[in-house]
């Protein structure tokens, strides 16, 4: 990576340029090195949190796993602090997808001093891992992954729209049903109406309420065929996003500036904040 990206007046720029080459560039032999360690740390750290969940393991060896789990925080604590310092806007970074699951990853174990049991919580730790694909390479995964990202993105404008006339349509059967039926057949109050109408349209089914009155019975049966139908509406969306999203070919290099993925193979400067890639 060119030096010009931060353009530094000092040394300490110079330190800021080579702390951000080895935390969040994976092409260096460095980079690559603290990824791969960083990776190692989170797996381990895992298996600490599942094996302290084993009842006569926890309980055996709680003092190892609580302070095996204090080390790995504290690395993990370290390594946030240097994200934040090795990128221009460390607000931006922190606020990104990866910068709120790293933060994630520490604050259960922090919490864990006031709340019991919240040190399990780390498990979401597993989120970091995500990584590898673009650490290692893994071309054929990394397109895959980007272009159901973008496809995602580009459908949730339409699956909003798709919820809310969901959730229209969930409070307005609710309430009919809840009128049909009454508290008698189970239906004591519109949101549990809501509920069953949830239950019911997802062609879940728990079956503790049903409807018992012939009327009741048939707004059901017109629910779960309407089911079907709904489940097809979001499928439709995304696969159209897909399709449009495997036309173009983008690539996962960072930019240092926004830390926003997703540019042209040929790109020069980042199409998001403009900065020479």
């Amino acid at each position: 990576m060119s030096e010009k990206i931060f353009r530094p007046p000092d040394n300490k720029a110079n330190w800021r340029i080579r702390l951000y080459e080895i935390i969040f560039e994976a092409d260096t032999p460095k980079g690559k090195l603290f990824d791969i360690i960083l990776l190692w740390c989170i797996l381990l750290s895992i298996i600490v949190v599942f094996l302290e969940s084993i009842k006569g393991l926890g309980t055996k060896y709680s003092f190892y796993f609580h302070l095996i789990e204090w080390i790995f925080t504290i690395l993990f604590s370290i390594e946030y602090i240097f994200r934040l310092l090795a990128v221009k806007k460390p607000l931006r970074y922190a606020l990104s997808f990866y910068g709120v699951i790293d933060l994630l990853a520490i604050i259960p174990t922090y919490l864990s001093l006031i709340i019991t049991g919240s040190q399990y919580l780390i498990v979401i730790r597993v989120l970091r891992l995500l990584r590898v694909f673009r650490i290692f390479k893994i071309r054929p995964l990394l397109a895959q992954a980007e272009i159901l990202t973008r496809a995602l993105k580009a459908s949730r404008g339409k699956i909003a729209v798709f919820l809310f006339s969901l959730l229209t349509v969930i409070v307005v059967i609710g309430t009919i049903m809840y009128v049909i039926e009454g508290p008698e057949n189970g239906f004591t109050s519109i949101p549990t109406s809501m509920y069953w109408a949830v239950v019911t349209l997802t062609t879940v089914g728990y079956g503790d309420i049903a409807p018992q009155t012939p009327i009741g019975q048939i707004l059901a049966s017109f629910v779960m065929i309407l089911g079907y139908a709904i489940i097809a509406v979001p499928t439709g969306i995304v696969t159209v996003e897909i399709a449009e999203a495997s036309r173009k070919s983008l690539t996962t290099q960072v930019c240092p500036e926004c830390l926003k993925e997703g540019h042209d193979k040929d790109a020069v400067h980042c199409k998001y904040c403009g900065v020479k890639l």
